[in-house]
C-alpha cells in the first residue's frame, strides 16, 4: 500500500518519508484535473501524493464547502458569492467543465466529502478562507468524523484564524501562511524571519507555510527561523523539480505542488 508512511501531525509533529518531505497536492492534482474537486483529490492519491490541500469557505447556512475563490465565476461560469449562498444553491453549479469537457459534472464538494475521500494514513491539509468564523463549525464537524485514520494540518493566512484553531481545535496542528513582498523603500523582503517566528508563536501555530521564494528562503533564513523559535516550515506552490530539490535540501517538512507526480520524483534523489 502506498499509504503506509506515518505522517504524524497530532501532537508529536511530522513524520515524513525517507526523503524528508511530505508531497502535498495543491487543491488536488490541479495541473491535470479541476482544482478542489473530488476528481482532483482522487487523482492526487493515484499520482503518489502523501497529502492533499483544499480551500474551505463557510456558506450562508453554515456548511463548509471546498472552493478557492470567494466567488464562483471562474470555476463554474455562474456568479455567486460563496458566503452569501446556501449549500443547495452551490451544489446546483457545474464545477469541472471549465478545465476540460471530460471533467464536466463535478460538483463543489463539502468538507465532509473531501475528508472521507482521504485514504488511511493520508494527510489532509485544510486551508481556511472564511477566517475565524468558520472555526467553530469546523471543530463541530471534526468531532463527528474519525480523525484516527488520517492526519490533519490546518493552514491560514489570517493569524487570528490560526489562533482560533489553536484554542478551539488544540489537538490539530496549524501553520500560519505568508508570502513575501519588497517595497521601493525597503531593500529587504518582508516579513522577516523574526516577524514570522513572532506571529507563529503569538497565534499558537506549529510552524509556517511560506511561498517558495528562493530570493528569500535560503540556509541563513531557515537558520534564523529556528533561532527565533519557528522550527517547522513548508513551502508552496512548487512545480519545478530543481525548486523542490532546493527546498528539500533546506529541510522543508512539506512541499505543496500542482504536480505531485513530478515533484514526488525528488524522493529518489539524494541531496547534493
Amino acid at each position: 500500500m502506498r499509504f503506509w508512511i506515518p505522517l504524524i501531525l497530532l501532537l508529536v509533529g511530522w513524520a515524513v518519508p525517507g526523503s524528508g518531505q511530505v508531497i502535498v497536492a495543491h487543491r488536488g492534482a490541479s495541473f491535470d484535473a479541476p482544482e478542489n474537486t473530488l476528481a482532483a483529490f482522487e487523482l492526487a492519491w493515484q499520482q503518489g501524493s502523501d497529502g492533499v490541500e483544499g480551500d474551505f469557505y463557510l456558506t450562508r447556512d453554515n456548511k463548509i464547502v471546498c472552493i478557492h475563490d470567494g466567488g464562483t465565476t471562474r470555476t463554474t461560469g455562474v456568479s455567486k458569492v460563496v458566503e452569501d449562498s446556501t449549500l443547495a444553491e452551490l451544489r446546483e453549479l457545474e464545477y469541472g467543465g471549465w478545465k476540460d469537457e471530460k471533467w464536466k459534472g463535478e460538483k463543489i464538494p463539502t468538507f465532509q466529502e473531501v475528508f472521507q475521500s482521504v485514504p488511511e494514513g493520508g494527510l489532509f491539509v485544510i486551508e481556511l478562507k472564511s477566517k475565524a468564523k468558520i472555526v467553530p463549525f469546523l471543530a463541530s464537524q471534526l468531532k463527528t468524523l474519525d480523525k484516527g485514520k488520517i492526519r490533519l494540518l490546518i493552514i491560514s493566512f489570517d493569524a487570528a484564524t490560526v489562533a482560533a484553531c489553536h484554542q478551539q481545535i488544540p489537538n490539530v496542528r496549524a501553520h500560519w501562511l505568508t508570502s513575501f513582498s519588497k517595497s521601493k523603500n525597503l531593500k529587504k523582503f518582508q516579513p522577516s524571519a523574526a516577524t514570522i517566528a513572532r506571529i507563529v508563536k503569538e497565534s499558537g501555530a506549529a510552524g509556517v507555510g511560506m511561498k517558495g521564494n528562493r530570493d528569500v528562503i535560503d540556509e541563513q533564513f531557515v537558520k534564523q527561523l529556528k533561532q527565533f523559535g519557528c522550527p517547522e516550515f513548508h513551502v508552496w506552490t512548487i512545480d519545478k523539480k530543481d525548486d523542490a530539490a532546493y527546498f528539500k535540501k533546506l529541510g522543508a517538512y512539506g512541499i505543496t505542488t500542482n504536480k505531485p507526480a513530478l515533484i514526488g520524483e525528488i524522493r529518489a534523489k539524494k541531496s547534493q
